[in-house]
């Protein structure tokens, strides 16, 4: 149960993610999210576009798992990695925070799931 709940967690921050690169990239909220000017944002739209796309496709992956329910252990375990992948790499390449904001919970998913929680 605690494993699901954290999945699900996951899950809807992504779909938050997406979001703000998908809609509210080029925005004033977006801007002061991410640190951007106007004029990036306006530059690297479709970079972001495109990144929230990606985001979707971790949150697809997540809810089929969700919803395969006990069926959907390694498909799970899959789809948190690749979270943690995405996370420590942004980590190391933008952003410390990342590591927290991201990675963080999808370990925690991970470890929860892995125990049997």
């Amino acid at each position: 149960m605690v494993a699901t709940v954290l999945i699900a967690l996951v899950a809807a921050l992504h779909v938050y993610f997406m979001y703000l690169e998908m809609i509210a990239w080029d925005s004033p909220s977006g801007r002061k999210t991410f640190g951007t000017t106007p004029e990036f944002s306006t530059a690297s739209k479709a970079l972001a576009m495109n990144q929230g796309l990606y985001n979707g496709f971790l949150v697809a992956g997540l809810v089929w798992g969700l919803w395969l329910g006990t069926g959907g252990f390694a498909i799970k375990v899959f789809f948190l990695g690749c979270v943690v992948v995405a996370g420590v790499f942004g980590a190391a390449t933008v952003s410390r925070k990342i590591l927290y904001v991201q990675a963080l919970p999808a370990i925690l998913a991970l470890a929860a799931l892995l125990i049997g929680w």
